[in-house]
């Protein structure tokens, strides 16, 4: 098997793994943990489970209440998912391939809530003190892991530049 399409193989692993986890996770904390009901649960003196519909894309940014916003963030998330599977199918590099599949996994998931439910679900909140730091989901840890593999692989797996002398 060439590397290619090891690579291939592995980053669309990573990416449906990614989706399976992460809409597992909702449904639990949706259904048998019942977050929304529970309210705010302590985990650590630094991080807490709370319940949050994110309308908009990061930090709730480009918040969207109507149908034709929702859906036009659904074919943003699944257009760059698109985008990100090419780039998948033509790389060769292992980390690549692995970031590639762990943005375009956390990415499709976060599109599935937006079908579903119209929304983000999102349950994770980091503070300290006073400060607090906006609520995530695992699928968006996948998309920060992803963003971050892909610098380094774009440090590490750079094709050696060949120099004249």
């Amino acid at each position: 098997m060439s590397n290619t399409r090891r690579g291939r193989v592995v980053g669309f692993t990573v990416a449906i793994l990614g989706v399976l986890i992460d809409q597992a996770h909702k449904l639990f904390m949706l259904g048998p943990f019942d977050i929304e009901g529970r309210g705010r649960a302590t985990l650590t003196p630094f991080l807490d489970l709370v319940m949050v519909w994110n309308r908009g894309v990061s930090y709730g940014l480009l918040s969207q209440h109507g149908d034709l916003g929702r859906w036009l963030l659904v074919a943003l998330g699944v257009a760059g998912a698109g985008l990100f599977s090419w780039w998948l199918w033509v790389t060769k590099g292992a980390l690549t391939s692995v970031s590639l599949g762990l943005i375009i996994g956390g990415a499709l998931s976060n599109a599935i809530d937006r079908v579903f439910y119209g929304a983000v679900a999102d349950f994770f909140l980091f503070h300290l003190g006073g400060f607090e730091w906006y609520v995530f989901n695992l699928a968006d840890v996948w998309i920060v892991a992803g963003a971050i593999g892909l610098v380094l692989a774009w440090a590490l797996e750079r094709p050696e530049i060949a120099t004249e002398t």
